[in-house]
């Protein structure tokens, strides 16, 4: 029972990620470096108490480091998308990473799709193209085309972040080691693209954008994701699946209560589409394994 409260009080945390982006109303870069760099004391202490049970190798440990880098992009393209399309619908491309990770492990390590996947994969798509609003003018966003390829762009990146990430994490017994690593890469990525990709860029702090910013930090980016990984591990992939796709829909709810995100007819179809296939795709799996001889 505990195991599930921390699971569901990490996502509903989660949930609220786009939000405080939003809130914030920094540039792109800003939003990912200071989410970050706010986030790693907190994570550095965690470490810090209990780094004895930490026994990865320096080369797991640099992976996890450039798992963060790699994830400097995917946010910085994620925030990107919330100022375009919204932080609801921006939230809800961004997790075809499922889709994505699928046919990367079909291309990469030769895992043939199930024909449910190649059934429900043009259906998520489709989605994808029907939360660009299709040019209607009632679409939400303020550029809702490109709101949305900045939203898969996104996609792609954080399936490349998981594929480095978890090959960082095996071995770990606890997961705020790699959790570190990686916001310490990210902190570091952000530092170095974030002038050269965003020309808004800028360390010095304001209130109350740093105040949104310190709560994304800390909440979402460090006690989300510690309760999030902790807990999971430890449950079904079935409820795993099921509870992860919470986070979108959360943020939906979130963005329409808080901003008043009201989406077009086309795009709530969309949503349905993308979220539903997501969902298929996490509870069923995308590829099948060669049975062992």
């Amino acid at each position: 029972m505990t195991t599930h409260l921390a699971a569901l009080a990490g996502i509903l945390i989660i949930s609220f990620s786009a939000i405080f982006v939003r809130l914030a109303g920094v540039s792109p870069a800003t939003a990912t470096f200071f989410r970050a760099a706010y986030a790693l004391p907190l994570l550095l202490a965690v470490w810090l108490i209990g780094r004895r049970h930490d026994r990865r190798s320096a080369a797991a440990r640099r992976r996890a480091v450039l798992a963060g880098v790699i994830l400097a992009g995917d946010l910085t393209l994620w925030h990107l998308a919330i100022a375009d399309v919204g932080a609801g619908l921006s939230t809800v491309v961004a997790s075809v990473q499922v889709v994505i990770v699928g046919l990367a492990a079909w291309i990469l390590y030769k895992e043939r799709p199930t024909l449910l996947a190649a059934m429900v994969v043009p259906a998520v798509f489709a989605g994808v193209a029907l939360i660009s609003g299709l040019g209607r003018p009632d679409a939400y966003g303020a550029h809702p085309a490109r709101g949305v390829m900045l939203g898969l762009a996104a996609g792609v990146s954080y399936a490349c972040f998981l594929l480095v990430f978890r090959a960082s994490s095996r071995g770990s017994a606890s997961p705020v080691g790699p959790l570190t690593d990686v916001t310490l890469g990210t902190t570091a990525g952000a530092l170095v693209l974030g002038p050269l990709l965003d020309p808004g860029f800028s360390l010095a702090p304001s209130w109350p954008a740093h105040g949104w910013l310190l709560a994304l930090a800390l909440a979402p980016q460090a006690v989300g994701w510690l309760f999030i990984a902790t807990a999971l591990p430890r449950l079904p992939a079935l409820e795993t699946s099921v509870m992860l796709l919470g986070q979108p829909m959360l943020t939906v709810l979130w963005a329409f209560l808080i901003f008043t995100e009201r989406l077009s007819s086309v795009q709530w179809v969309g949503v349905a589409l993308v979220l539903g296939g997501v969902g298929l795709l996490s509870v069923k799996g995308s590829v099948r394994r060669e049975r062992a001889r």
